[in-house]
């Protein structure tokens, strides 16, 4: 093999290491158990430690599908050389680092995405419509759906018709049933899920014997919820809350670590020791090292902001988050965390206050640094690969 290929390599090797540590480092290493840390459900620093392992743990089981797309999926005609590699892994970690450390709302998945199809296109690659209707439908679908939801709950969870000791469990249910279904590369040889997995093992096996499976675990999850909350409200109010910061920092992980690896796996046909699961193991370490170095200080700071939502509003927040991340697992569609629990807040915030505290103004500053990050990384990797060409 060609020494220079190599180090090329490692190059574009540490280059996605660091993006990995930023991406642990940011909201997606400190947001999923912030809402946990401001109800005093959990401590910052041991809300840190799970978020790195969770993350790492989700990098590893679903990662794949999201490395892949961002890999090869983004633009047709053309494979990214090494050197291709490495501009899009230091333009989105650069851009990532600005925003960290300047407070600007600058979202990975926009700025991996735009780099990695600025840098196609300057190779003379091709549009991937296709992909790129399904991640712009996610994209702007995110805020309604996510809100809508988020509205939603938050706007029963409280009402004194609906029993606590009702709702709660019912949401749990349903959430474990989606758990069930959740696909896995370890289970890909009996389906994929738990519950298909669960099915080889009854003889007569089918659809019905997979649905009447997740049906149970939502029952069982949900039966566990209520008498959790019916012995003590507050505590099990938490204990749940507390489950689903812990479904959410999977999820980040799952989705989140192929920004970061995703544009290594067209490499591996030239470096062809290495395999997917190590490339994903790699950046499922560097989520968990950003988590476990720099993102208690980002728990701490956005907890402040949690803290005032209190655990209802916090469950409210946290559902649509992970569902949405979960959905865009599925779809091997890059989304960014940002996106996805801001729109929550917002949403369950319009239920409860009405719109008050909402700002208008920073909203449009968010979007805007959204759609400024995914021209930014646009016109940085059309451009460094243009001059690197010439």
């Amino acid at each position: 093999m060609d020494p220079a290929t190599i180090l090329l390599f490692i190059a574009a090797a540490i280059a996605s290491l660091f993006m990995a540590w930023v991406i642990g480092a940011g909201s997606s290493g400190a947001t999923p158990f912030a809402p946990a840390v401001g109800a005093n459900a959990i401590s910052t620093m041991r809300a840190a430690f799970l978020v790195g392992i969770l993350g790492f743990a989700g990098a590893v089981a679903q990662g794949g599908s999201v490395s892949e797309a961002v890999g090869t999926g983004l633009v047709e005609g053309v494979t990214l050389p090494t050197i291709g590699v490495i501009v899009v892994l230091l333009i989105g970690s650069g851009l990532m680092t600005i925003g960290i450390y300047t407070g600007y709302p600058i979202a990975t998945a926009f700025t991996v995405t735009g780099s990695v199809v600025g840098v196609g296109f300057a190779l003379g690659g091709d549009p991937a419509w296709g992909k790129y209707a399904e991640i712009g439908a996610v994209w702007i679908l995110t805020p309604f759906v996510g809100g809508g939801i988020a509205y939603g709950l938050a706007s029963i969870l409280p009402r004194p018709g609906v029993p606590e000791d009702v709702s709660v469990p019912l949401l749990a249910g349903i959430v474990g049933i989606v758990v069930a279904n959740l696909e896995f590369s370890f289970l890909s040889s009996v389906g994929g899920t738990v519950a298909t997995a669960a099915a080889t093992l009854v003889p007569v096996g089918g659809t019905a014997v997979t649905a009447a499976l997740s049906l149970g675990v939502g029952v069982i999850v949900g039966a566990v919820v209520r008498w959790d909350v019916g012995r003590d409200q507050t505590g099990g109010l938490r204990r749940f809350l507390l489950s689903l910061g812990a479904l959410v920092a999977f999820s980040a992980g799952a989705s989140q670590v192929g920004l970061a690896v995703g544009p290594l796996f067209p490499l591996l046909e030239e470096v062809p020791t290495v395999s997917p699961i190590v490339v994903l193991l790699g950046g499922g370490v560097g989520i968990l090292v950003g988590s476990w170095t720099s993102a208690p200080r980002m728990i701490k700071s956005i907890s402040r902001e949690y803290a005032s939502l209190g655990p209802r509003r916090s469950i409210s927040t946290l559902v649509p988050s992970f569902l949405i991340a979960q959905t865009a697992v599925l779809l091997g569609v890059p989304v960014s965390f940002n996106e996805i629990i801001v729109s929550a807040i917002i949403g369950s915030g319009l239920a409860v206050t009405g719109g008050d505290g909402v700002s208008p103004r920073k909203l449009g500053l968010t979007v805007a640094a959204w759609i400024g990050s995914l021209v930014l990384a646009f016109g940085l990797g059309y451009g460094s690969m243009s001059l690197l060409n010439a």
